[in-house]
């Protein structure tokens, strides 16, 4: 059951500011490092370290939760017949109803941490096993393609062209959609970001050697900006085209060009892909305990303090409601509004798009 609270909320009076305030929080009694996913419907899903999936209304109430037998740390999934697919530490993959009942699942070598990417035809994650899987809507392997390091890069895919996702061995491999591999970029690290694809088909990431990196959609660098990032968060894309991006203590805003625009510094680490809305603003998380809104030029509209560090990327409802980990207990998850819509860009959150599909068309975003 939701409990509901109205708590005051900092914020700084600006042009267009929003007068945001918690609308609900529903506490789980677990820590939360899954991204939420958001169906169609409103209905809110997401994981907890307790092993749950859990399943909220957009009021906050609880639906039902599906219990796996490990930590869930990444985001789930939801497909256009609403089922939810996660990964879990147990080195599974699972798929459930909309009902909360099982339908399958499928067993790897390794943890599962990365968000599926779901297409119209399959589904598509990495693993620690170092291994790239495709499944078939049944759950059957279709093909597998092995790295050489563990997998925690969720995949970004051009539909029924392109598939792209970093891996610990310092590559970001692009395939076809039958698993061959196109081409690899080398960078000098890990890379534990999840990549995002531009209006132009760019593919945007991040790599531990400190660098963001613009490669074309055939391999050829764009180009690449010095940031001495080491933190995992991953770029995504306002509706200008500016590119968002935590690196360690602060935010960053990159021109569509690779040039820095602005820094925002900040208590704690960014390690989480922020948010982009339609009002130009950006929202993201810190680890330090708050989830944070500045407009374009850096002023910021307001902050909520989560009572906890904070540890997924905040996701946006079809109420224009923020949700995010937080409240006055430990281990809830908050809806703070109203805010305003998802930015209508290319690649505006985590995994793309509002049910974390990781899937654009090349003629239009996958909203």
């Amino acid at each position: 059951m939701a409990v509901f609270l109205f708590h005051s909320v900092l914020r700084v009076k600006a042009q267009n500011s929003t007068n945001v305030s918690i609308l609900w929080s529903t506490h789980v009694a677990s820590r939360i490092d899954s991204s939420p996913a958001v169906a169609a419907d409103g209905t809110i899903y997401f994981g907890s370290r307790e092993a749950k999936l859990w399943s909220l209304s957009p009021a906050g109430a609880t639906n039902w939760f599906f219990r796996a037998d490990g930590e869930i740390e990444g985001a789930p999934s939801i497909g256009d017949d609403g089922t939810v697919y996660f990964g879990c530490r147990n080195r599974s993959l699972y798929a459930i109803s909309p009902k909360g009942s099982l339908r399958w699942r499928f067993k790897t070598e390794g943890w599962v941490d990365t968000c599926p990417a779901v297409t119209k035809t399959g589904v598509l994650f990495g693993s620690w096993d170092g291994n790239f899987y495709a499944l078939d809507l049944q759950g059957k392997l279709r093909w597998k393609l092995k790295t050489g390091g563990p997998i925690v890069s969720s995949a970004a895919v051009l539909e029924d062209t392109s598939i792209f996702f970093g891996s610990y061995d310092g590559r970001l491999y692009a395939l076809n959609t039958e698993g061959i591999q196109k081409w690899s970029y080398k960078t000098g690290g890990p890379i534990l970001s999840s990549p995002a694809l531009t209006e132009d088909l760019s593919v945007l990431f991040t790599s531990v050697d400190g660098f963001l990196y613009s490669l074309s959609s055939d391999g050829h660098l764009n180009w690449k900006l010095k940031t001495g990032g080491i933190t995992e968060s991953s770029p995504v894309i306002s509706e200008t085209g500016v590119i968002c991006v935590g690196v360690n203590h602060d935010l960053w805003m990159v021109s569509a060009d690779g040039k820095k625009k602005w820094f925002q510094w900040n208590e704690g680490e960014v390690e989480t892909a922020p948010l982009c809305l339609a009002d130009s603003s950006v929202c993201y998380v810190t680890k330090w305990g708050s989830v944070v809104n500045y407009n374009p030029t850096t002023v910021q509209w307001w902050r909520y303090f989560l009572g906890t560090y904070g540890y997924a990327s905040p996701a946006i409802g079809t109420n224009g409601a923020v949700y995010f980990q937080g409240g006055t207990k430990w281990g809830s998850i908050c809806a703070l509004g109203p805010v305003t819509n998802l930015a209508a860009s290319p690649w505006p959150k985590a995994h793309g798009n509002p049910r974390n599909t990781g899937v654009i068309s090349g003629e239009q975003p996958n909203h």
